[in-house]
């Protein structure tokens, strides 16, 4: 007990001595009977400066550096370190190197205690010892406080830890985007800028080819890698037109080091595919197309030469003075073999298994930088991270996740940028992803230490801004900001890291001027005829049309137009059993007459895609109450009032809320008649992903779509009624001859 008490006395003690600041407790010791023999040896040329990048690491590296009076070498700092994983304790770990050979030889008994000091202080704080420092621990050691127990408090003491603090050994800059999917031409986006709700453009493929050129060029003479993480092509016209031709020579504007396969490169099945990846070929880029776990047939188009004539599992590219770092890539598995075009000889591997079989094969031949580049989603990212071992940067897609604080402007953010976590050994992981549709450009800075483990991870995403601001005016009327108003917004980007205001790259905008010209055209393309004058409705009765006679004929059951998107969008599902469509969506009455592509992108004009979610019948009568309510209270908006296929209600607003809506009737797919729905039945319902995840009020939906459980199709769904007019209709439009409200009572 009397040494137990002098242990805990010296502990404190040591506090004013070594550092100044914080008591270091020492826990006693139950050594595990490892041969000491197993403590490499030390290697040539090492000098004691401690780079740690957590604290299993900084622990064994402070054993070292105390202890033995070296740095690890990279075979028995991994040792170690897995010896941790597998249970030994770092006081046994301690005990083990107290008793190694190395040390008895440095630190015998036949050494004086004024050598040992000498030399303690050396190892482990590179100095001399102060004169107060040396008499207190020798006067310690004379009062029988064991040379063990010292070494033990110098090795945690906080200027030990100070110089086991991470240090970057080699720097790389990565700069990447990804889910561009086809939008080449800026979208509108409403944003707070200088404290008002301000619209603006953002994006565009030709300022994102400038942001990389600035951003490469800023960095000049640094290591850089230019990563695209998938879903470069399907979602707009540039696409419906030019198969990915109009996407690959914008990309080939900024050269990518790396493209990772998305699923949506897969919608014109491995042929089409094909075809992109020719025309990203052409020039002088040299892309290399990554996929580890994407495996052609060889004989199929992506493979007729071989396994990897167009896709390759890794790359590794060498950095000057003996660096490399591989690159790895994998796609969402399950994902694209069910929801894209694939062919059915195409095999799709596990992405975990597939990512720990490439990491180990890249450490067994000397590489300890590791990038996966994926397209499997922020979560799951997170988790790949966590069962993989070997890992050290993950650049991902397909979830459209934005990371980074833009929580002043009005966007909501999916985590940090960058998102740090571990591996299945505890070691340092960084995540990064650069949300969508050419709104982002990632600018990502990774250092690694001397061991191959990530010492720093940081950096910016860059939010491409147009160079034009509007406003409404006292009339409701956007008016272009200017003069003061203009000022305040340029100073408030200016003063924001993640804001940017980017002129586009001339060479890149004239590339996409050339096929804007045919994108124009193609608008005008007749795609059907609708045979009578169709009226757009929001509330039933509310005289939202333009054409006469429409608010008689829509009192009852609402819009002809609204009800038709949603037949459109339970069509093109193909597995849904309900559609859920919010009426404020739709935006403009469909006249008699010939239709074309702008007509159905004036209908709906927004960057919506298409999502699954499973819901009970509950949930289902609960959000369309919700979307009745936000439709009809005070301050409200008219825009959520629901219309649905293969489901149907009657809706009486003299009601109070959560009792409006009764005889709620489902079709499920495959069924030909109404049935009561049930309340505990599941029903796959197919939605826009502005209303998933809760938009207008939806919350019962946004619910289930914060807890993960849906799926994104990043279909547009005006390209999906384009397919259901040419597709389903045959081209011709006609007025529904069923409405998802069968009848409507009008509040008081």
């Amino acid at each position: 007990m009397r040494g137990m008490k002098q242990q805990r006395r010296l502990a404190t003690a040591s506090l004013a001595v070594i550092a100044g600041a914080g008591a270091i407790a020492v826990a006693p010791v139950e050594a595990t009977p490892l041969p000491a023999a197993t403590l490499p040896a030390a290697a040539p040329g090492d000098t004691p400066v401690g780079m740690a990048v957590n604290e299993e690491v900084g622990r064994i590296e402070r054993a070292y550096l105390t202890i033995l009076g070296r740095v690890p070498d990279v075979d028995g700092l991994t040792y170690w370190l897995e010896q941790n994983q597998s249970g030994l304790s770092y006081d046994a770990i301690v005990d083990l190197f107290l008793s190694s050979p190395e040390r008895q030889r440095r630190f015998g008994s036949s050494v004086a205690d004024s050598v040992f000091l000498d030399n303690l202080y050396a190892d482990a704080l590179s100095r001399t010892p102060d004169d107060g420092g040396k008499a207190y621990w020798l006067a310690q050691l004379a009062n029988g406080v064991s040379r063990v127990e010292v070494v033990k408090v110098f090795a945690d003491s906080p200027e030990q830890r100070a110089r086991t603090q991470p240090q970057g050994d080699f720097t790389l800059n990565i700069l990447h985007m990804n889910d561009h999917h086809s939008h080449l031409d800026p979208d509108g986006v409403g944003l707070t800028l200088a404290g008002a709700d301000t619209d603006a453009e953002l994006g565009g493929f030709p300022s994102v080819v400038a942001k990389f050129k600035e951003l490469e060029a800023a960095n000049a003479g640094e290591p850089v890698m230019k990563i695209h993480a998938g879903d470069a092509i399907t979602g707009t016209l540039y696409y419906s037109l030019f198969g990915g031709e109009a996407d690959a020579a914008l990309m080939n504007e900024i050269c990518f080091d790396a493209f990772e396969l998305g699923n949506h490169e897969f919608d014109g099945s491995d042929s089409g595919l094909k075809e992109f990846l020719d025309h990203l070929a052409e020039g002088d880029c040299n892309t290399p197309v990554l996929g580890a776990n994407v495996l052609p047939k060889v004989g199929t188009p992506l493979a007729m030469e071989g396994p990897n004539q167009y896709i390759r599992p890794w790359i590794v590219k060498p950095y000057g003075d003996g660096e490399y770092v591989a690159y790895i890539g994998l796609d969402i598995a399950d994902k694209t073999k069910l929801s894209s075009s694939p062919l059915k000889t195409t095999q799709f591997l596990d992405e975990v298994e597939t990512a720990q079989r490439y990491v180990d094969e890249m450490t067994r031949v000397g590489i300890n930088k590791i990038v996966l580049v994926t397209h499997y989603q922020y979560a799951n990212d997170l988790r790949l991270a966590s069962q993989v071992s070997g890992v050290d940067v993950i650049i991902g897609g397909d979830s459209h996740t934005l990371l980074g604080d833009f929580d002043e402007v009005g966007l909501t953010s999916g985590g940090p940028y960058p998102t740090m976590t571990t591996d299945a050994k505890g070691l340092p992981v960084c995540i990064a992803q650069a949300w969508q549709y050419s709104a982002v450009v990632g600018e990502l800075e990774v250092s690694w230490d001397r061991y191959g483990h990530v010492a720093e991870c940081s950096g910016t995403p860059h939010l491409i801004l147009g160079e034009e601001f509007t406003r409404p005016d006292a009339n409701g009327d956007d008016v272009a900001l200017s003069g003061a108003d203009l000022a305040a917004v340029q100073a408030y980007i200016d003063g924001k890291a993640n804001l940017d205001i980017v002129t586009p790259d001339p060479a890149a905008q004239a590339i996409l001027d050339g096929y804007a010209a045919d994108v124009a055209v193609l608008e005008q393309q007749v795609i059907g005829r609708a045979t009578t004058d169709l009226c757009l409705e929001r509330i039933p009765g509310q005289g939202r049309s333009t054409i006469d006679g429409c608010l008689e004929k829509t009192a009852q059951t609402g819009g002809e137009v609204q009800q038709l998107v949603a037949d459109g969008f339970l069509a093109r599902s193909f597995e849904a059993d309900i559609a859920l469509q919010n009426s404020g969506g739709v935006r403009v009455d469909i006249l008699a007459g010939d239709y074309t592509i702008a007509d159905a992108y004036e209908l709906l004009p927004f960057a919506n895609t298409m999502v699954n979610m499973e819901m009970t019948g509950a949930q289902i009568v609960a959000s369309i109450e919700e979307g009745i309510e936000n439709a009809t209270r005070e301050n409200g908006s008219s825009g959520a009032y629901p219309y649905a296929s293969g489901l149907r209600w009657d809706a009486d607003l003299t009601k109070p809320q959560g009792q409006r809506v009764t005889n709620v009737e489902v079709r499920p797919r495959g069924a030909t008649s109404w049935t009561p729905i049930g309340a505990t039945t599941t029903y796959t319902v197919v939605t826009n992903n502005f209303m998933a995840s809760g938009g207008d009020g939806y919350f019962t939906m946004g619910e289930i779509f914060d807890a993960g459980k849906y799926v994104d199709t990043y279909l547009d769904y005006a390209q999906g009624w384009i397919d259901y007019v040419e597709q389903d209709l045959g081209g011709v439009i006609s007025a529904p001859t069923e409405f998802s409200t069968k009848s409507f009572v009008p509040a008081p």
